[in-house]
């Protein structure tokens, strides 16, 4: 398989567009905004660049990777791919509408995937009439650097197609995990407790941001802190993740944080707006 629709141009889109054209995949980038494409295109070019600076990407192998990218504002080129890898907002109902959408237009030996961080496979495949088909491929931000992915299997995923999303994962330069289909799976059913809890420090006055996020990494090794990682991922996407864990496992210890509510509502979503818990050029 060496054809693949991307849907969906932002961060995590145009980041599993470019390690599938790095890795040969013909692509077609797909976003119902013109912008958010030129934009994903932008940002591939540049990841891009940065790569043949560092040394670690030829300059052949990145032109070579572009003429590989192509764009679209509709779906139409889903009848003429392998595969689809599904990356839209985190929002069950337009991911439920586009992979009805998609298992009319694609091809019935498709792959339908999506990189949902926490929504239910199983559902989302009982919207096509190939739920089968239908798999969780979770990249991790910033796709291009970070080796995980999460290879979700729903109730009806069929066993041959788990095999063929870890092995194309790997011919990404990836590495594989499988795991259930559960809310938040492994990563964010983790990692969204520790983020909700730090944002609960920041609201009860326990620290400010700045300090919580040095005591998680001079003391605990993380790379970056909670809070800054929050930003990073987007405060929106945070509390969406974290509905659907309290939703779908009914523990409050996965209710969001007014504060995290207040931050959203405020349009203060991290990196992407300039303003989350810490400020951004």
């Amino acid at each position: 398989m060496k054809r693949v629709l991307v849907v969906g141009a932002g961060t995590m889109g145009n980041g599993i567009a470019h390690v599938f054209a790095l890795a040969g995949w013909n692509v077609v980038l797909a976003d119902v905004s013109s912008a958010a494409l030129q934009s994903g295109v932008e940002t591939v070019e540049r990841n891009m660049e940065r790569q043949v600076k560092k040394g670690s990407l030829t300059a052949a192998a990145r032109d070579a990777a572009r003429v590989r990218l192509r764009t679209s504002t509709t779906l139409d080129g889903a009848g003429d791919v392998d595969f689809v890898v599904e990356a839209a907002t985190e929002n069950p109902a337009v991911k439920y509408q586009l992979f009805a959408d998609l298992d009319r237009r694609a091809a019935r030996a498709a792959v339908l995937a999506t990189n949902t961080s926490s929504i239910s496979i199983t559902e989302i495949a009982a919207r096509t009439a190939r739920p089968e088909r239908v798999i969780g491929m979770h990249f991790m931000n910033p796709v291009p650097v970070i080796p995980l992915v999460e290879v979700i299997r729903g109730v009806r995923t069929d066993g041959a197609v788990v095999a063929l999303v870890m092995e194309t994962a790997r011919a990404l330069g990836k590495t594989p995990v499988e795991v259930a289909d559960y809310p938040g799976f492994v990563s964010n059913r983790v990692l969204m407790p520790m983020i909700n809890e730090a944002v609960y420090c920041v609201m009860e006055g326990v620290a400010t941001a700045e300090a919580v996020d040095t005591v998680m990494k001079l003391g605990m090794n993380h790379p970056m802190g909670p809070l800054a990682l929050a930003d990073l991922i987007g405060l929106d996407v945070c509390l969406a993740i974290l509905e659907v864990l309290h939703r779908g496992l009914g523990d409050d210890k996965y209710r969001p944080c007014p504060l995290l509510r207040k931050m959203v509502a405020a349009g203060r979503l991290g990196r992407k707006t300039g303003h989350g818990f810490h400020v951004y050029a």
